[in-house]
């Protein structure tokens, strides 16, 4: 009964924002568990290969290099094409490409609002809607296609950063994530998401270059790790996840639900 339930074994699955950071540890856990091919994009090339290359040689099955900037429709829809050139299914999207743009309040410009808030909700939408027929092809009642946003605990409580754009894209990712599972399971299509708390990324320089100072603010002592991120993604990928539908997950070490009553929190100073 329980056997392969975490097994993603000749599943096929596309991790946008895959070269580096959270993306790059969705892909790889995903090989690691027996995906056949997994394709990431970036806008740069050069990185998105040197990734691709990277997992083929450390995993079995085929780590696919799709670089496109997907920031705007005509992006996305090219990504589509291209998906849909090489596979008639598509068993997972992993919607995880993203901005962040700080900047105080009274100074803040509407170029910072307009990038984050179109690659952070805007892009989600359209790719998923592009990759809806092989997500369709791919789905049945009895193993579902599955679409994971990845979404921010800073859409679920108020991160004393400044990050207009950023924390109203996430928490508009998280109940577009209800809306979209709402019309999607019907075609066996589960669509969950991942809100992250503090990673080593280009995006969240505090825990990359500052870990042991982050550490300090997250109840379980630590920040994460790509293991953390992967098991997360796995779950919700695999056969275990198949009932979870709408879902955010906050995979944050506490930050979010574990820290009332925590002296020196810090996240609200």
């Amino acid at each position: 009964m329980f056997k392969d339930l975490f097994s993603l074994a000749g599943r096929t699955a596309l991790v946008t924002g895959g070269s580096r950071g959270i993306g790059k540890m969705i892909a790889a856990g995903f090989m690691a568990q027996g995906a056949a091919r997994v394709y990431i994009t970036a806008r740069k090339a050069a990185a998105c290969e040197a990734t691709a290359k990277e997992l083929t040689a450390a995993y079995g099955g085929e780590c696919i290099a799709l670089p496109v900037d997907i920031s705007a429709l005509p992006g996305i829809e090219t990504l589509a094409a291209e998906i849909k050139k090489r596979e008639a299914r598509l068993d997972i999207l992993v919607n995880n490409a993203g901005a962040a743009w700080g900047a105080d309040f009274d100074e803040f410009p509407e170029s910072g609002w307009d990038k984050v808030m179109d690659l952070n909700l805007k892009t989600p939408f359209f790719l998923t809607k592009a990759l809806a027929a092989p997500l369709r092809a791919a789905a049945s009642r009895e193993r579902p296609a599955k679409v994971i946003n990845i979404a921010s605990i800073d859409g679920i409580f108020v991160n004393p950063l400044e990050t207009y754009s950023y924390a109203a894209s996430k928490a508009g990712l998280i109940h577009l994530t209800r809306r979209m599972a709402v019309k999607l399971i019907r075609d066996h299509v589960v669509v969950t998401a991942i809100a992250p708390g503090p990673f080593k990324s280009d995006m969240n320089r505090a825990a990359r270059d500052n870990e042991d100072e982050v550490a300090t603010r997250v109840p379980s002592g630590r920040i994460g790790t790509d293991e953390d991120m992967a098991g997360a993604a796995i779950y919700l990928a695999s056969r275990a996840g198949d009932y979870v539908v709408g879902a955010t997950i906050a995979v944050d070490g506490g930050i979010v639900y574990a820290n009332a009553g925590i002296k020196g929190s810090g996240w609200d100073s």
